[in-house]
């Protein structure tokens, strides 16, 4: 396990957690030259090590292989637990391929962002920064299949036709959701309480058929569509 010490407010610490020993070394390596903007706070190739670190590092973004040690997809096991966490680690699943059902995957398990082994530093660096503002770091080919994997929620939002139904302020609520804010976040803009941001959150999915915020938001990308 390799830990940086000194954390700076202004860097965004990372954790690491994949079943590639070297790989994962390598790219905490290029991480941590990038010391004005990263910070390596663990390195780890099991779950269970990852969920305990991320409880006592406090790490602000997770990268995830999808295999760790423990087993396979065990990586999605721990996205799972960062979800039921307070913690609030936006994870990133790392995996070999960008293909339909790795994404769809990663996505409904609570991934902010997939990212391909293939990929440049760069795009790393651009993926971390991004879901550590509270945004999703998705491309137009996920976003389709996404929107395909949760088609079959399309005709029931349309019959229902919720959005009418929607008060002005969940209608903005909604759209700050679809941005990628958090609850606090939301708070914040609206200047209301979190719990009220619960509420809003409650009706909006009752009112649009939906179950969660994933499922918001690709009911809005499909409206975009279908204008």
């Amino acid at each position: 396990m390799a830990v940086a010490r000194g954390t700076l407010p202004d860097r965004i610490r990372v954790l690491i957690a994949d079943a590639d020993s070297m790989g994962a070394q390598l790219m905490a390596s290029a991480l941590k030259r990038c010391r004005d903007r990263f910070e390596v706070v663990g390195l780890t190739s099991t779950a269970h090590e990852a969920i305990r670190q991320m409880s006592i590092r406090k790490p602000h973004v997770a990268i995830l292989g999808m295999e760790l040690e423990d087993g396979p997809r065990t990586g999605l096991a721990v996205l799972e637990k960062l979800r039921e966490s307070p913690t609030r680690v936006a994870g990133i699943m790392l995996v070999q391929s960008l293909d339909r059902e790795m994404v769809v995957q990663s996505f409904r398990g609570g991934a902010r962002g997939v990212i391909s082994r293939k990929d440049s530093f760069k795009a790393l660096a651009k993926c971390i920064r991004c879901v550590h503002d509270g945004q999703f770091w998705i491309n137009n080919e996920q976003i389709e299949y996404l929107i395909s994997a949760f088609a079959p929620l399309r005709p029931r939002l349309t019959r229902a036709n919720g959005m009418a139904l929607l008060t002005s302020r969940e209608k903005a609520v909604a759209d700050l959701v679809g941005e990628g804010m958090k609850n606090r976040e939301i708070a914040k803009a609206l200047q209301v309480t979190d719990h009220t941001v619960s509420n809003y959150l409650y009706r909006i999915f009752e009112k649009l058929g939906v179950s969660n915020r994933v499922e918001l938001i690709l009911f809005a990308l499909s409206r975009q569509e279908s204008k």
